[in-house]
C-alpha cells in the first residue's frame, strides 16, 4: 500500500504565459507547479534582461518575487540595493557584478541592504529571489557548488550539499542529488520549494522536467520517483 497517496496531477503542461497576474502564486497554503521552459520570456525594466516570474507579491517592480532571469550578452542592470535580501542560483553562463564573476554553479545570498550593479558579458540565466531574506545580520554567501562534495543524505541514494542555514532564521537551502531509479516518500513539515536543476522526477501522474519550480505547503505528503536521477534546489521556510 502506498504510504503517501498522491493527489491527482495538478497539471499536464502549463500554457505559454503572455501576461503575469498580480499577485501571483501568493497563497502559500496551495501547491504550485510551474514548468518554466513552457513560459514566454517577459521584458524587465532593462531592455537586455528578460524574466519569467513564478511568484509575485507586493508592488509589481518592488515586491517579493521569484523568477528565472536571462541576461543577454553584454547586458547590465543599474546599481541598486536589495531590501530584504537577494538569492541567486546561476544556471547557465556567467553572472557578474563589480565584486566578482559567478559562473554556472554559483550560489549567492546577498543580505538586506546589499548594493551592486550586476552585468553579464557572455550572457547568463539565473534563478533569483528578491525581498525574501529580511534581517540585517544575515551572512553573505557566495559559493560555487560544483566545487563542493556531495555528502550522504538522509536515505540511501540521496546526496546533499548545504548552501545556507543560519541560527536565528527559519530558512534552510540545500541541493539534493537523487540516483537513477530512486523512489521515496516525503512529508514536508515546512513550506518547501523545489527547483529542478537537472534531470526530472515524478509523482502520481505528473512528470516534472528540468527547470520546473514547485512549492509544497507545510504538511504535504508525496511519493516521488526518478528513473533518470535528478539534481534539486530545495528551500524550506
Amino acid at each position: 500500500m502506498n504510504k503517501f497517496p498522491n493527489p491527482p496531477c495538478p497539471y499536464s503542461r502549463l500554457p505559454l504565459m503572455t501576461e503575469v497576474t498580480h499577485p501571483l502564486n501568493a497563497n502559500f497554503a496551495e501547491f504550485v507547479a510551474v514548468e518554466t521552459a513552457a513560459m514566454e520570456w517577459q521584458q524587465s525594466p532593462s531592455p537586455t534582461v528578460w524574466r519569467k516570474r513564478l511568484y509575485l507579491e507586493g508592488e509589481k517592480e518592488a515586491g517579493r518575487v521569484t523568477s528565472v532571469v536571462r541576461y543577454a550578452p553584454n547586458s547590465s542592470f543599474p546599481a541598486h540595493e536589495h531590501p530584504a535580501g537577494e538569492e541567486i542560483l546561476v544556471l547557465e553562463g556567467t553572472f557578474s557584478d563589480e565584486r566578482d564573476d559567478y559562473p554556472a554553479g554559483s550560489y549567492l545570498l546577498n543580505p538586506e541592504g546589499f548594493r551592486h550593479a550586476p552585468f553579464s558579458q557572455e550572457g547568463c540565466t539565473i534563478f533569483v529571489r528578491l525581498r525574501q531574506y529580511p534581517g540585517g545580520n544575515r551572512q553573505q554567501v557566495a559559493v560555487n557548488f560544483n566545487e563542493m562534495p556531495w555528502l550522504p543524505g538522509p536515505i540511501s541514494g540521496v546526496w546533499v550539499k548545504q548552501l545556507y542555514a543560519q541560527s536565528g532564521y527559519p530558512e534552510q537551502v540545500w541541493l539534493e542529488k537523487w540516483d537513477g531509479g530512486m523512489a521515496k516518500g516525503r512529508t514536508f513539515g515546512q513550506i518547501t520549494e523545489i527547483f529542478i536543476v537537472d534531470g526530472s522526477f515524478s509523482e502520481a501522474n505528473c512528470s516534472y522536467p528540468a527547470r520546473t519550480w514547485l512549492r509544497y505547503p507545510a504538511g504535504s505528503r508525496r511519493q516521488f520517483n526518478s528513473e533518470e536521477g535528478c539534481v534539486l534546489y530545495v528551500k524550506q521556510h
